[in-house]
């Protein structure tokens, strides 16, 4: 009966310490990676939604053009309504990209090659000189979406299509970069 009751104290007795010292140490190194590792997701999915939102921005600005002053069937009204919203897709735009620039080193530190960081960080400082620019409104657009799409696709499109456009993405986004600084492409 001793021999019993001795296992079960011993047993007892290695749970408590089991439990005590996974609780004070294992358990909050986990809950501060599980954190860190969240932060890194939602500062991912907030850089693609950025992309989206200037990918869509610029596609509203492209097609949807102020009228001409004397098109008919446009009034003073509908004019201004619509100078507001492009003047506040312009200013989803400019969000967008204070946004990548300000935050750059929290996304484009959580990718695992210095490759893709500097990709991320270049794309980031490119379109937010195109916006801060005094380049004409539709260069600015096309610009923008020039840098954009083969960012967007590296970072988040499916695995095959990263694969199969990377060098392609990668020439396009080099080629856009010489546009803006005013470099000739390398060939």
């Amino acid at each position: 009966m001793p021999s019993i009751l001795w296992t079960l104290l011993v047993a007892a007795a290695t749970a408590v310490v089991t439990a005590l010292a996974t609780g004070l140490f294992v358990t909050p190194r986990m809950e501060a990676r599980k954190k860190r590792l969240g932060d890194v997701h939602a500062t991912r999915d907030t850089f693609s939604a950025n992309m989206t939102r200037i990918i869509s921005a610029c596609g509203l600005l492209q097609k949807v053009q102020l009228p001409a002053d004397d098109e008919p069937g446009w009034t003073p009204v509908m004019r201004e309504r619509l100078a507001g919203e492009r003047e506040r897709w312009w200013q989803q735009l400019d969000d967008a990209t204070r946004w990548l620039i300000d935050n750059v080193a929290a996304y484009a530190g959580s990718w695992p090659t210095s490759h893709l960081i500097q990709f991320a960080v270049d794309y980031a400082g490119n379109a937010r000189m195109v916006v801060l620019s005094e380049r004409e409104e539709a260069t600015k657009l096309e610009l923008l979406l020039a840098l954009t799409v083969p960012v967007q696709r590296q970072f988040f499109g499916w695995p095959w299509s990263r694969a199969r456009h990377v060098l392609a993405d990668h020439r396009a986004f080099a080629e856009t970069v010489a546009r803006i600084s005013g470099e000739p492409a390398a060939s």
